[in-house]
């Protein structure tokens, strides 16, 4: 995997999430994306589906 891929990370605000990007962003990974619960509804398949079409 390249460091510029996209890399999801769902919970960002928890503690595994937390922990997932600060050892992803230490390796040198710069594209992470990890919305937080405001800004996706995981339950919603609409807006899932939307939003990874961006």
């Amino acid at each position: 995997m390249k460091k510029t891929d996209n890399i999801f990370i769902a919970g960002p605000r928890g503690l595994v999430g937390s922990a997932i990007i600060r050892h992803l962003e230490k390796k040198g990974y710069t594209s992470l994306l990890a919305p937080t619960h405001s800004e996706l509804e995981l339950m919603d398949s609409q807006a899932v589906s939307s939003y990874f079409k961006k």
